[in-house]
């Protein structure tokens, strides 16, 4: 018999975000899925899922009703009605920025994302809802730049999260992002410089596809090698905007946030060691070639000894949601066991 959940939609105030420099709201929503009999049984406690949006998202786009499909909790309630999935809540977190993503890390060119998930929103959840409040019994996931967030979350130092679901995660950077360096040099040399394209992207009603590239390395630079010197945006280019050529120094300083290159510092790695689960996949037609970086990177965990499960599914890297059908029903057996 279907059994339904609900919706709390939050607008939290954060103070790690107060006085970012691109001027990105501090107030934003904070969906949080109830499952099915939350509220008739008040002395139970639930794991929790955080779920990252992909690039250009926002935690709310997960509730969008899809033609032929489920939108996020309505696939929650099919699958906890089905028995498939345990009974989670799942918090959807806004982490957008004006240049489109924050890939949820601390920037001063873009804020304190990562501060702002795990040092206020984790516990703000732990202490409004009936919460297994520990990191065995959290997971954190989500697809593109949400998989990558969700990467970097349980490789870092100090990861509330026990269980990480990454599809088609940002990795392997010299062929997911290198390759979009020339168009975004052309981009601005058609525009007349950087400050000249960002005022005419901002003013354009419709974003066409080489714009949206040029964006988004824009907003990689922000993330990976953010220089507070640089007037006015604070990041530098991974490229010189006269010639094309690559920088290699800055370059150089994307590479360090590359999953791929940190997992060969052993302290990363002990990290994922200690996992209840770590759930990987990828489109073996993604048009990023991030099938390539996932296959480099899970190489790496079977060479480390690190516990996980990898699977490439016949698709490419956009509308990949319906994933979720897969994913959600084993993080969160992970996570519901009892440590």
């Amino acid at each position: 018999m279907m059994q339904y959940g609900h919706v709390t939609i939050h607008r939290f105030v954060s103070h790690v975000l107060k006085g970012n420099l691109p001027g990105d709201p501090c107030e934003r929503k904070l969906a949080v899925y109830q499952p099915p009999g939350y509220d008739s049984d008040p002395h139970r406690r639930y794991p929790v899922i955080y779920l990252l949006s992909s690039f250009m998202g926002f935690g709310t786009m997960f509730l969008s009703p899809q033609a032929w499909g489920y939108s996020l909790d309505e696939r929650c309630d099919v699958l906890i009605s089905d028995g498939r999935m345990k009974p989670c809540l799942v918090v959807m977190p806004d982490c957008f920025t004006r240049w489109g993503g924050s890939q949820y890390l601390n920037s001063p060119a873009l804020g304190r994302y990562r501060d702002y998930l795990v040092d206020e929103l984790v516990p703000f959840v732990d202490s409004n809802y009936r919460t297994m409040a520990e990191p065995f019994h959290r997971a954190v996931g989500g697809r593109s730049s949400g998989g990558y967030g969700a990467l970097r979350f349980v490789m870092d130092e100090a990861s509330p999260f026990g269980a990480c679901y990454a599809s088609a995660a940002d990795m392997y950077f010299e062929y997911c992002y290198q390759p979009d360096v020339p168009c975004c040099y052309d981009v601005l040399q058609r525009a007349g410089g950087l400050q000249p394209f960002v005022k005419s992207f901002f003013e354009a009603p419709k974003k066409n596809g080489d714009m949206i590239t040029a964006m988004n390395i824009l907003a990689m630079s922000a993330a990976y090698s953010p220089n507070p010197s640089v007037q006015p945006f604070g990041f530098d280019l991974p490229f010189d905007t006269e010639t094309g050529a690559l920088r290699e120094d800055i370059w150089e300083l994307w590479l360090r946030h590359d999953p791929v290159r940190i997992l060969e510092q052993p302290e990363s790695a002990a990290r994922l060691h200690r996992l209840r689960c770590l759930l990987l996949e990828c489109g073996k037609r993604d048009e990023y070639h991030l099938h390539i970086g996932a296959r480099i990177f899970t190489q790496k965990l079977r060479q480390l000894g690190v516990r996980h499960e990898y699977e490439e599914f016949d698709d490419s890297h956009t509308g990949t949601g319906y994933r979720y059908q897969t994913a959600l029903p084993k993080i969160s057996r992970a996570i519901a066991e009892q440590a």
